[in-house]
């Protein structure tokens, strides 16, 4: 197949907001490749590299050779160039990089570099999400969607589940299981405003919950074959060599095969945590891992387990799943947590622990399983202060002492259903001059639009904000807006896919 044709693909899903359209337009190209380059297809109309990353930056993709007149580049081809690329480390590697560049973008179209340049970058936002993508391989391969969505929340990704739907079918796809050292997604947490709210959202009929210690570090899924141990984040990239003190734990644990969940953290010698920045810089640091251990240690401390010696444990009750967390992990690398049914009980250890520091708690039910990448009523996370993870549309030039900095960002949330952002309102409040110097600079590199007053930007940074409450507006399109919001952090632990949705806004305000 064409490269040809998965840009035009592309294009037409960017070019509508209908979910059915961008089903048929997806599922039709997936029937029209051929088996061995199902899974590249998907992953590129997902906006994957399947390398994940390949050494070229910004500043190489901001200067290309003209581009071809025709189309002449196959997904196979590019994939094998992309390969190279990956590939190219040691002595003469800036010129080896430099040489793929130019072949790979000399031989595309004006499209097909806009493609490429998006895909490399991890900018490609054309719609194809999670959605319509699991959507598209069931219209594509005439399978249950549910069997695809479960293949895919195994399989980490859309694409190999694509390839096993299209030349396997049903049987294929229920051959897609756990897999020890490739990483599922991780199950999420929904979000009430109150303990008491949360335990009534996990609760059934006032049966008991565990609930739990709300660390505000890096989620980490470590899985153990023998001595060897890989560690992935919320994202599924690998950070094995970036967390030595966790690798050492893990590979102390009484098991042969395990798959644990939990999160990393940075610890002050009185056990209160660090700010998360100083956690992040464990993973986003190009230090010196060894260093950065002896400087900034972290602590794991796990959750759940979802596999141990052979035996497969998502689809067993928490309880179970707890009974042999609590059998193969020591006291001092699980998280803190009780179980109750009284609401004062939980309201407790709720102020303990976000007295302590800690960001809050997650109410867990008993009885549900581990819901690999998905958000429901299993988990429910409770903070002291509304919060949300959005992601920045836009910024304003300041004004005053602030003027020559960009200051005032305009906030939008998710919408699964287009694949687009909602706005819900501007804030500049809550920025210290270290982080308007930082922004600055970040929404520079960002910049579609450079306007006298707005600057519009390729939405991709995610920020956390805090707000008192939702009320209605009809100064924005969702008919709502953020009250009080203010600047707690920006989030480069998070993707733009993984930020807050305009359900979750919504159900936060009552309205759903």
């Amino acid at each position: 197949m064409l490269l040809a044709d998965v840009v035009s693909a592309s294009a037409r899903v960017a070019a509508t907001r209908s979910r059915t359209a961008k089903t048929e337009v997806v599922a039709d190209v997936l029937r029209a490749a051929e088996p061995a380059e199902v899974a590249l297809v998907t992953a590129y109309l997902a906006g994957v590299l399947p390398q994940r990353r390949v050494g070229v930056g910004w500043r190489t993709l901001g200067s290309l050779p003209s581009p071809a007149a025709e189309p002449s580049l196959t997904v196979v081809g590019v994939d094998g160039l992309l390969q190279r690329l990956a590939d190219a480390s040691g002595p003469g590697s800036v010129a080896a990089r430099a040489a793929l560049v130019g072949e790979l973008f000399g031989a595309a179209t004006a499209g097909e570099q806009t493609f490429l340049r998006g895909l490399i970058s991890g900018e490609l936002r054309q719609g194809a999400q999670d959605g319509v993508m699991q959507a598209a391989i069931a219209t594509a391969a005439d399978v249950p969607a549910t069997l695809v969505r479960r293949a895919v929340m195994l399989a980490g990704f859309s694409a190999p589940v694509a390839a096993a739907a299209m030349s396997g079918g049903v049987q294929a796809l229920e051959q897609v299981g756990l897999e020890v050292g490739r990483p599922l997604r991780p199950m999420l947490a929904g979000s009430e405003p109150s303990v008491a709210e949360a335990l009534s959202t996990a609760a059934a009929q006032g049966d008991p919950v565990a609930i739990e210690c709300k660390l505000d570090g890096i989620r980490v899924q470590a899985h153990k074959v023998g001595d060897q141990v890989r560690l992935f984040t919320r994202s599924l990239d690998d950070v094995t060599d970036r967390l030595p003190e966790v690798v050492e734990v893990v590979r102390g644990l009484p098991a042969d095969t395990l798959v644990l969940d939990g999160e990393v953290i940075a610890l002050r010698e009185d056990g209160s945590p660090h700010p998360f920045q100083v956690t992040g810089a464990r993973t986003a640091s190009s230090k010196d891992p060894a260093e950065l251990r002896r400087t900034t240690p972290v602590t794991p401390w796990f959750f759940d387990v979802l596999h141990r010696d052979g035996a497969d444990l998502i689809d067993q009750p928490a309880t179970v799943r707890v009974a042999a967390l609590v059998d193969v992990v020591p006291t001092e690398h699980l998280v803190p947590r009780a179980v109750t049914a009284d609401t004062g009980e939980a309201q407790a250890f709720f102020e303990e622990w976000v007295g302590r520091g800690h960001e809050g708690v997650v109410v867990k039910s008993l009885a549900a399983p581990y819901a690999a990448g998905r958000r429901g009523a299993g988990w429910v996370k409770v903070k002291p202060r509304h919060t949300l993870d959005l992601v920045v549309l836009a910024v304003e030039w300041g004004s005053g002492r602030r003027r020559g900095m960009l200051s005032n960002i305009h906030l939008g949330a998710r919408d699964p259903e287009t694949g687009g952002f909602v706005m819900l309102g501007k804030t500049f409040k809550g920025m210290t001059d270290a982080m308007l110097d930082w922004q600055t600079r970040r929404f520079t590199e960002l910049a579609t639009d450079r306007g006298e007053w707005v600057v519009t930007v390729r939405p991709e940074q995610v920020v956390e904000i805090a707000f008192d409450g939702v009320q209605r507006s009809s100064r924005y399109p969702g008919g709502m807006a953020l009250r009080f919001a203010r600047v707690l952090r920006y989030r480069d632990d998070k993707t733009a896919e993984q930020a807050d949705t305009v359900d979750d806004v919504r159900r936060l305000a009552g309205w759903s």
